[in-house]
């Protein structure tokens, strides 16, 4: 089995890196953390015209018509690059719901401004805290309209349209619940911005009163196609904490080897070593656990739920021990505004929530591994 990537989608992959190194600076990213903006539109617009937004959406809805292998060394270098913009939200997640469950005319609709990136989308699932159940929908739709309250809701406060899980009708449990796309620019819909520890990632609360909604797939099927949506995008999610990860590893690398202490470089030092060799090895595993899921992904292999949760745990795991460690080895300046570190640092925690804590998914892997136990025994 040859899990590594083709001839095209490593060039794939250096032409994105290409792009986003001229575009998407330490500086650029900065100016959107310190600014007003939410994200670089710019840059997003970039994105679409290379064809990145679309890469995994049919020629037929506006994309480029490639497979989510393409799409996941897209999302590396995105992450490589902390790149501040609502792939993510748009691209991994409401994209992918109207690809599975959406109709012809909601993917004529949405699709071929998704893809263009004139219009961004987002999901809106979370209620409350702790790890998110069909029982802990209370936001719901009576005589046509949505009501209730999602926080919160990544890219929200930019989004044009939302996929939303809501209850429809009485009932408990995954089949009380349902998926309706909402135009959030329209009537019934409040948004408020929160705080976050990466601004350049934003997060909204967004209150449904009366808001018109539209069923997206069928009644009750809500929470079964959630469950594959977040699979997908989970994997795409890992392959942008490597990213980041590899790039956390590269900048303490180059500063243990340029930083000179007592007459020689601190990467000589054993204390220094060990701890870029540890980045070096969470990095590696992660990228390995990745490269397996993205191979379920994309084959459809009755494994992709346990890659998917196994790729989320240990990219986020990467990720933030690379960002934590980068800080370390950067020692005082490293802790300072005007050094990159904190920059990572910060998206490592914002992503490690994106999808559900790390304690959910490593919940999840736990709960998968041991039903497919049980049905091997059986």
């Amino acid at each position: 089995m040859n899990l590594d990537f083709s001839e095209e989608q490593k060039a794939l992959k250096d032409q994105v890196r290409r792009f986003l190194d001229a575009r998407c600076t330490p500086a650029a990213v900065r100016t959107i953390l310190e600014g007003p903006e939410p994200f670089d539109r710019g840059l997003y617009a970039g994105l679409a015209e290379l064809g990145v937004l679309g890469a995994a959406i049919p020629e037929a809805y506006g994309g480029v018509g490639l497979s989510h292998l393409e799409l996941c060394v897209v999302a590396e270098e995105l992450g490589r690059a902390l790149a501040p913009v609502p792939v993510a939200s748009s691209i991994y997640l409401a994209a992918e719901f109207l690809l599975q469950a959406g109709s012809e005319a909601q993917k004529r609709a949405w699709l071929p401004k998704l893809a263009s990136g004139q219009a961004v989308g987002t999901f809106a699932f979370v209620e409350g805290q702790g790890r998110m159940t069909p029982d802990k929908v209370q936001t719901a739709v009576a005589s046509g309209g949505l009501s209730g309250v999602k926080s919160p809701v990544s890219d929200g406060d930019i989004a044009d349209v939302a996929i939303v899980l809501a209850r429809a009708g009485g009932g408990r449990g995954a089949d009380a619940v349902s998926l309706f796309v909402v135009d959030l620019n329209g009537p019934g819909v409040s948004r408020d911005t929160l705080k976050t520890i990466d601004p350049t990632r934003s997060q909204a609360r967004i209150a449904f009163d009366n808001a018109p909604a539209e069923p997206l797939g069928g009644t009750g099927d809500g929470w079964h196609v959630t469950t594959q949506v977040m699979d997908r995008a989970a994997i795409l999610m890992a392959f942008e904490q490597v990213g980041g990860a590899d790039r956390a590893l590269e900048m303490a690398r180059d500063y243990a080897l340029d930083r000179m202490a007592f007459g020689r470089p601190i990467g000589s030092f054993q204390a220094i070593k060990h701890m870029l060799a540890n980045m070096y090895v969470s990095s590696t595993l992660a990228r390995s656990n990745c490269y397996y899921a993205a191979w379920a992904l994309a084959s459809g292999a009755v494994e992709l739920p346990v890659a998917a949760a196994t790729a989320r745990v240990s990219a986020t795991t990467a990720f933030q021990h690379c960002a934590k460690n980068n800080i370390q080895v950067h020692g005082g300046m490293g802790f300072t505004w005007a050094f990159d570190c904190h920059l990572f640092y910060r998206r490592s925690n914002a992503l490690a929530l994106a999808l559900g804590s790390l304690s959910t998914w490593e919940s999840l892997l736990i709960e998968r591994m041991s039903a497919g136990n049980l049905n091997a025994a059986a």
